[in-house]
């Protein structure tokens, strides 16, 4: 499986913990950065790796910011991205069971890094429930449909 990760510069440290964790796991990673703790733009790093997961660049996306709200949100602007900012194991765990999130955003500056790696294993392990879940979840998809162009 393919993750790409991303992060503003609060959330680099928590990044480069996870990466190193997840490649001893042997997943293939794409660190998109933020490489340092400069201060950047959130939403920059949340397009862009939520473009890949969309385009099918990369299987899943984990993203990162202080808080994990600002960079949540520009994830979910992208067509076809279901971003779950989850802040515990059953959140993470309800966020593919029941919603098939693609993408993970988390709050460097609200998580220890034990509870992230927890989170990430949880959301990672857990697979998509489907049935009326799957309903569920088109009826989302659906609403993109609604936006409106400038």
């Amino acid at each position: 499986m393919k993750i790409v990760l991303g992060c503003d510069h609060g959330g680099f440290e928590l990044k480069e913990e996870i990466k190193k964790h997840l490649l001893s796991c042997g997943y293939d990673i794409e660190d998109i950065g933020a490489h340092n703790t400069d201060s950047v733009d959130y939403p920059d790093f949340g397009r862009q790796a939520a473009q890949m997961v969309a385009g099918n660049e990369a299987d899943r996306g984990i993203i990162i910011c202080g808080t994990g709200i600002g960079i949540s949100m520009a994830a979910n602007k992208v067509k076809g991205i279901r971003c779950a900012l989850c802040t515990d194991g059953y959140m993470a765990k309800m966020a593919r069971l029941h919603n098939d999130a693609n993408m993970l955003a988390l709050g460097a500056r609200v998580l220890g890094k034990g509870l992230a790696l927890d989170i990430v294993d949880v959301w990672l392990s857990t697979g998509f429930e489907g049935g009326r879940h799957g309903i569920r979840v088109n009826k989302i998809m659906d609403i993109e449909k609604l936006r409106i162009e400038e």
